[in-house]
């Protein structure tokens, strides 16, 4: 399983591609406001546990998938970033139901191998605009609440962005020491 898990965040790595429409700071805070085409993602869900409980076994598991635990066999490598969805609820907390998505890398992206673990699926997401703000450090729930009320607090009451749900993303494997890229992404509404 560790080689598994060695080659998914060790070996073949991409970027996830986007477009940036704009770049802007207010208040100091300097965010993106970014497009990401439709792509086939390997998600994982969990309910009744909270994000510190849970999140390293949904990591581990997708990282096994495209590690090799699929039905060809095969080391996909990885497609940066991790993407978690949570819900927060009316005091910023996160509820405990949360899905934990990898965009299937590009090689794959037509006929993604098949998981051997029933809990993974994969589904085909729609593209989406977001509003993208970057920070570093190790992120755990708190830091993510953290820059997710900053970022609310940039947009202010009249930008439309989904409150309901948001995205935690992180860029790196998690014993990189230092240099780490973390974001929070807010979907964009329709005005």
């Amino acid at each position: 399983m560790f080689g598994m898990i060695r080659n998914s965040l060790f070996g073949n790595s991409e970027e996830t591609e986007y477009k940036v429409l704009s770049s802007e700071t207010k208040n100091g805070v300097r965010f993106e406001v970014r497009r990401y085409d439709a792509a086939k993602y390997a998600a994982i869900s969990s309910e009744g546990r909270t994000y510190d409980q849970v999140i390293g076994e949904l990591v581990r598991k997708l990282l096994t998938y495209i590690g090799g635990n699929n039905d060809q066999g095969e080391a996909m490598g990885i497609a940066f970033p991790i993407i978690i969805t949570v819900c927060p609820r009316n005091d910023g907390v996160f509820s405990r139901r949360l899905e934990v998505g990898i965009q299937i890398p590009n090689a794959y992206q037509q006929d993604p191998p098949a998981p051997t673990d029933s809990a993974i699926r994969i589904e085909e997401r729609p593209g989406m605009t977001v509003y993208a703000l970057q920070f570093g450090g190790f992120a755990g729930e708190s830091e993510y609440r953290a820059e997710a009320s900053r970022l609310t607090r940039t947009l202010g009451e009249t930008t439309p962005f989904q409150r309901k749900q948001y995205f935690c993303c992180s860029y790196d494997p998690p014993l990189k020491p230092y240099g780490r890229r973390n974001e929070v992404w807010f979907l964009q509404e329709d005005p």
